[in-house]
């Protein structure tokens, strides 16, 4: 069983999650995402559940560690995490989510001890190695709180049985087990070197509920890229 956490979400385009925590509750965290604790709030850095889940987080680009944040005080006490930029943070029950739910692997932010976080590789091999802009998805599992960011505006689509959405892989947040997916080649020569947008698609098709961010971290590194000055060169 997950442990039953409270939380206060603080602020609006730049939210931090305050979770609070009962004595001996636990909360576990992406390594770095911690913005303030109380003082008795004891810090714990590890893989996450074994050497094999560190090294499989690391291959994918995530950090090779997970930090767990206990309350070893007697009265309640808070530890606060910040999104790492401008956007929402969602609070996921997965005990309402059939106990799953699956996330891009920068969209996770914190969860309840008792949470298991490990990487879900996509149906087909192709669609894990050529997604884009690395598509590479997370399953939450359990039954209590977890807490994911997406960047710029949340949109929530409610998928009916057969119906599909077709999604650019940086703007998916995360969905409900229940939704089936899959990773398409936009192909054509100049949707590849004009369209503007990512070589891939997701296929999403219903039914359960799809979560999608207007400002994908990627993109917002793109956008700050192609704004700054050209490097002088020294010579």
């Amino acid at each position: 069983m997950a442990h039953e956490i409270e939380y206060n979400l603080i602020g609006d385009d730049m939210q931090l999650v305050e979770i609070i925590l009962d004595p001996n509750e636990t909360v576990r965290a992406e390594a770095g995402t911690m913005m303030y604790m109380d003082q008795h709030i004891n810090m714990d850095t590890g893989t996450g559940g074994g050497l094999m889940k560190g090294l499989k987080r690391m291959f994918t680009g995530e950090s090779f560690f997970i930090t767990s944040f206990t309350n070893q005080g007697r009265e309640k006490e808070k530890v606060g995490f910040a999104s790492p930029y401008p956007g929402k943070i969602v609070p996921i029950d997965l005990l309402q989510k059939g106990g799953e739910f699956l996330c891009q692997k920068d969209a996770f932010l914190c969860a309840a001890h008792g949470i298991e976080i490990e990487v879900a590789f996509t149906k087909r091999f192709g669609a894990g190695l050529f997604g884009g802009e690395g598509f590479i998805l997370q399953r939450l599992t359990g039954d209590g709180l977890a807490f994911i960011h997406a960047g710029g505006t949340i949109i929530e689509r409610d998928l009916k049985p057969g119906e599909t959405l077709r999604v650019d892989t940086g703007c998916l947040v995360g969905f409900a087990p229940t939704v089936n997916y899959d990773v398409q080649f936009i192909g054509g020569f100049k949707n590849a070197l004009f369209g503007g947008e990512g070589l891939f698609l997701v296929n999403l098709t219903g039914p359960g509920k799809v979560y999608l961010q207007s400002l994908p971290f990627s993109k917002l590194v793109d956008r700050i890229h192609r704004a700054l000055p050209p490097a002088r060169s020294n010579d």
